[in-house]
């Protein structure tokens, strides 16, 4: 399914005159921030080749970043460190990274349009949650490039590369999990997650929180 602007076109009208779509990245990975990013367009066409970052190799992704950069009427980009992560829980990280992401842009939104189907911001921004968003919404499918384009090359420059972050962005690939196991966690990992209770000679680090914030976290042999 390629995007258009039958969401945004939607929305639009009354009092919405701007509409902004939202994707995170970096969720489900073991070491980093997650990284929201809010575009807002002017409803021209967008980008060739401009769909969800999944579906992208990561050169066209890079390639297609660029052109959005140019293209886009609006860019605002916000992220949540891994200590933010243990401290408050991924739904309240998600919150804060995508409330940076929004005053990040040039002009305040009427509505946002954020993938998936749960509401991590919440008020005072009105919020129209889409499954698949980024591949039904050019806006969300915008966000979804610039965010996965930009937390790939932090992580890639933040060295440690027996870990493999230039290549698993901090998910757990079989290059990350073997460091882990042999040299621990560095200082960009997320200590509250479950994978540290795989590792007895590390497990000592884990920060403990209550479960009921947890969400997202995976098993170290369940790959």
């Amino acid at each position: 399914m390629r995007p258009s602007y039958a969401i945004e076109r939607t929305l639009l009208g009354g009092r919405t005159r701007l509409v902004a779509g939202i994707d995170e990245v970096g969720r489900g990975a073991w070491a980093g921030p997650v990284s929201v990013c809010a575009v807002v367009t002017d409803l021209s066409d967008p980008p060739g080749g401009l769909t969800d970052s999944k579906l992208l190799t990561a050169a066209r992704r890079t390639a297609v970043a660029a052109e959005v950069q140019a293209w886009a009427a609006g860019i605002g980009h916000g992220e949540a460190s891994a200590a933010e992560i243990d401290e408050l829980g991924m739904t309240e990280a998600l919150r804060r990274a995508a409330r940076r992401a929004l005053d990040a842009l040039p002009n305040r939104p009427d509505v946002v349009i954020l993938d998936g189907k749960h509401d991590y911001i919440g008020s005072p921004w009105p919020v129209r949650c889409e499954v698949k968003g980024d591949q039904a919404s050019i806006s969300v499918a915008a966000a979804s490039v610039l965010a996965k384009v930009r937390r790939d090359g932090y992580m890639a420059e933040l060295g440690f590369p027996e870990y493999g972050f230039a290549d698993n962005a901090g998910y757990p690939s079989p290059a990350h999990q073997a460091a882990l196991a042999e040299l621990g966690p560095t200082p960009h990992h997320r200590l509250s997650w479950s994978y540290l209770d795989d590792l007895p000679r590390w497990r000592h680090l884990k920060k403990h929180r209550d479960p009921a914030v947890s969400e997202g976290q995976l098993d170290l042999f369940a790959m």
